[in-house]
């Protein structure tokens, strides 16, 4: 439960990192540091909470979400040996499809943040990739370690997945997609994800009141 609670507030929260376009830290340490400080003055902004803002809201996160998150190199690693064979057109539909199934199933998390501290334990860089590790610190005081793994994009260090006490979010996913893929095929897996998003779509309908 621990684990699952502090996957979603992570990912939830990275999702409204990147308020802060144009200055962006040196390090990647410095850059999630900010974010994530400017995210939680963001969950308390009254003006983006309520069921009344989901389409604000959706708009809102999903356009920093591009910017902080690298959902192309998320989807190739997460579908793995069968990215592959797939066209460009394939490959678009599906890094949008399951960039929605990342925001849509983990923002709503944020709104679970009770307090929790953050600490900053270490950088490791190779070449183009970093990784950042810090500890979730629970109000009970159990501390719950947390990896964001990055790569380098221009002048952006950019997210690729998240490890929450050694599960990775990437191969979390290549799991659940192999097993769907070797049972189904390829468009069993997108025929599930497009179910998904017509369902979010729904539910946010229904929730703004809009027919």
């Amino acid at each position: 439960m621990i684990i699952r609670r502090s996957l979603g507030l992570t990912l939830g929260t990275l999702f409204i990192l990147a308020s802060a376009q144009g200055t962006w830290a040196a390090t990647a340490t410095e850059q999630l540091k900010s974010a994530i400080d400017r995210v939680l003055a963001t969950v308390d902004n009254p003006t983006l909470r309520g069921d009344g803002k989901v389409p604000e809201r959706r708009v809102a996160v999903r356009k920093i979400a591009n910017e902080v998150f690298d959902f192309r190199e998320v989807a190739l690693r997460s579908l793995g040996r069968y990215w592959q064979p797939l066209s460009e057109a394939q490959r678009t539909e599906f890094v949008g499809l399951f960039g929605d199934l990342l925001e849509r199933c983990y923002t709503s998390k944020i709104e679970l943040y009770g307090g929790e501290k953050i600490m900053y334990t270490g950088e490791r860089v190779d070449g183009h990739l970093a990784t950042v590790s810090t500890k979730i610190i629970t109000k009970n005081g159990a501390e719950v370690p947390a990896d964001y793994r990055f790569v380098i994009r221009g002048d952006r260090w950019m997210i690729y997945d998240i490890s929450i006490e050694g599960i990775s979010l990437v191969s979390n996913y290549r799991t659940q997609f192999n097993r769907i893929i070797q049972t189904g095929g390829y468009n069993s897996l997108v025929e599930k994800m497009r179910s998904k998003h017509t369902q979010f779509t729904e539910e946010d309908a229904r929730k703004t009141g809009v027919k």
